[in-house]
């Protein structure tokens, strides 16, 4: 496509705006992000776990997940990529929404630190522990049966897309609540061009990501290749799920103040909270 002087310049203009708010936004942030973290920190206390399973590769899992709760995933063996679906539990109409969660935080860096958001403004998860330093996936989605057939040459191997229809009908819900995903333990990078890069050097085995439930949820999670991974082979390991109690969270939380944006998340959440227990 070709532009005319005139669209480049408004492409131009477009940009010098996006990057000024996006300076300012950055520059109210009052706490910085955290460095990863360690494969063999952030144990988890055997009273607090409530349940753990295996996912094995292709397949998917479904769950409850209570307010003050936690998920950790863990890339067991070092190939797994692990999409998400989230709704609330409460009204499933509410869901986890890929692209507010990168435009309000400024940021397609899923990491410690950061929240995973809902399309009415609220903060599903926050980001506890994580130990890549943000190799997720919030831009290109995940695995269909088109996708498979493109890298693998074949339309008989399981898919992201069909295990979330699956799981989606295990909650109460059918295929028209299954909405875009995040990724995680999918290393997307972007070029300087906007075109998507896939750097297997950023997931290794024991990588884990924890995500604390910040209102109640129901949570789908699939275990199949990322559409960019760059293996000809069909190769996804096992991923462990531990759901564990999580504990009290305080007002200096650092997903709560990492940012005015994500404070402004949590304000949203005690509004509905609290207006919940009224009703």
């Amino acid at each position: 496509m070709i532009l005319t002087k005139e669209q480049q310049a408004e492409v131009a203009a477009n940009r010098k705006r996006y990057e000024e708010l996006k300076a300012a936004g950055q520059g109210h942030a009052p706490r910085a992000l955290p460095p990863p973290t360690p494969r063999d920190g952030a144990a988890i206390a055997a009273s607090a776990i409530i349940h753990r399973e295996i996912v094995p590769g292709g397949w998917y899992w479904t769950t409850r997940l209570n307010r003050g709760e936690a998920l950790r995933v863990v890339n067991t063996g070092g190939k797994s990529c692990i999409s998400m679906l989230a709704w609330s539990a409460a009204d499933t109409s509410e869901r986890l929404n890929h692209a507010d969660t990168i435009k309000v935080q400024w940021a397609a860096s899923l990491r410690k630190g950061r929240v995973i958001l809902s399309d009415m403004g609220r903060v599903l998860f926050s980001i506890v522990e994580e130990t890549t330093g943000g190799a997720h996936d919030a831009l290109a989605g995940a695995s269909t049966v088109a996708t498979n057939e493109a890298r693998y040459h074949t339309t008989t191997l399981r898919n992201t897309r069909d295990n979330f229809i699956l799981a989606a009908g295990k909650l109460g819900l059918d295929r028209r609540d299954v909405h875009p995903c995040i990724s995680f333990f999918a290393p997307v990078n972007v070029d300087a061009e906007g075109r998507f890069q896939w750097d297997a050097s950023r997931r290794q085995a024991g990588d884990f990501i924890d995500l604390r439930a910040e209102m109640d949820v129901l949570v789908a999670l699939s275990n199949c290749p990322h559409p960019l991974d760059a293996s000809l082979a069909y190769a996804t390991g096992d991923a462990e799920i531990v759901r564990y109690r999580a504990g009290r969270v305080g007002d200096n939380d650092l997903c709560r103040t990492a940012s005015a944006e994500a404070a402004r998340a949590f304000e949203n959440n005690a509004f509905f909270l609290n207006s919940s227990s009224e009703a």
